[in-house]
């Protein structure tokens, strides 16, 4: 049992850790979502002017398109980068831990993009990958005999190109991922099923993918929540003017709410209807977790 000596000094040392995270995180919170329920123009006006409107700020979000089709386009990226990301990192992973020789130089070759900023990342991609006429891609594109140049960056191509390019810079991550989890998966089942004649794709299905469920479980957490923050600065690179139809997705869209921004002109102030915006993509999160642990705790195997 804990002594009442031991209980006070406990007490004395989380008091400071349960102040700071109640001021740095559950007021911000609990504000955010109070203030998704007035009409709020500018982040720091009083209290008192706060005028409550209930649930319109959720419904006059859903009714203009600019909200919309961002929603379409952040929808469109979670699913169709998520399953790419996904996909290409447990390949790399089952690769790197099936005992290819340098593995641990592919793994930093791979995981190379993430060590690298956004910005810079972002400019790579734009002035040498996308760029018209002697970008990477329309070489290819000539090679082939295709007409060029291709408007990767146009209305038709954007969200495309920036789909691309963001998931490149996330594969390396969730592959380590992948793989730390695949290490620890003891060698003997695969030795058993070598005796017993599985082959390599019978070994993966049988034996690797029903031992890291929990693992992909957490990756495609992690991506969600690391897309609503990360999605911001590759918006920015590839729509600098400002937030238009083709790439605009929520998160950008808050931010112009909130503080103005590019699409002032467009958007009008509205920290209230930015709130909201705030609390859908945490619902989001929520909704994302929930689901893929329904859908894997189930057939979940302890290691």
């Amino acid at each position: 049992m804990i002594g009442r000596k031991n209980l006070r000094m406990i007490v004395i040392f989380l008091i400071p850790a349960l102040f700071l995270y109640a001021l740095i995180f559950l007021y911000p919170v609990i504000r955010t979502f109070v203030m998704s329920f007035f009409a709020v123009e500018h982040i720091s006006q009083p209290l008192s002017e706060w005028a409550f409107i209930g649930l319109d700020n959720y419904i006059n979000l859903f009714k203009k398109e600019l909200f919309v089709r961002s929603v379409t386009n952040y929808l469109t990226i979670w699913f169709v980068g998520g399953v790419a990301v996904l996909f290409l990192a447990m390949v790399y992973a089952v690769i790197l831990t099936s005992g290819v020789r340098l593995k641990n130089f592919w793994r930093s070759v791979i995981y190379l993009p993430n060590v690298i900023s956004a910005m810079v990342l972002g400019t790579m991609w734009l002035q040498y990958v996308f760029k018209d006429n002697y970008g990477l891609f329309d070489k290819i594109v000539a090679l082939f005999g295709g007409k060029t140049p291709v408007m990767w960056t146009g209305p038709d191509m954007a969200l495309w190109s920036l789909l691309i390019a963001y998931c490149f810079g996330m594969v390396g991550y969730i592959m380590l991922t992948f793989i730390s989890g695949i290490e620890k998966i003891s060698p003997e089942y695969y030795e058993s099923a070598s005796i017993e004649g599985a082959n390599i794709f019978q070994k993966f299905f049988r034996i690797t993918l029903p031992l890291i469920k929990g693992v992909i479980r957490s990756n495609i957490v992690v991506w969600t929540v690391h897309l609503g923050t990360g999605i911001f600065a590759w918006n920015f690179m590839f729509s600098p003017n400002n937030l238009t139809l083709p790439t605009a997705v929520p998160p950008v869209y808050l931010y112009d709410l909130v503080f103005g921004g590019r699409a002032n002109a467009i958007i009008p102030r509205d920290t209230g209807a930015g709130s909201a915006v705030s609390i859908l993509m945490a619902l989001m999160v929520v909704i994302v977790s929930l689901i893929t642990t329904l859908i894997t705790r189930r057939d979940d195997v302890e290691i």
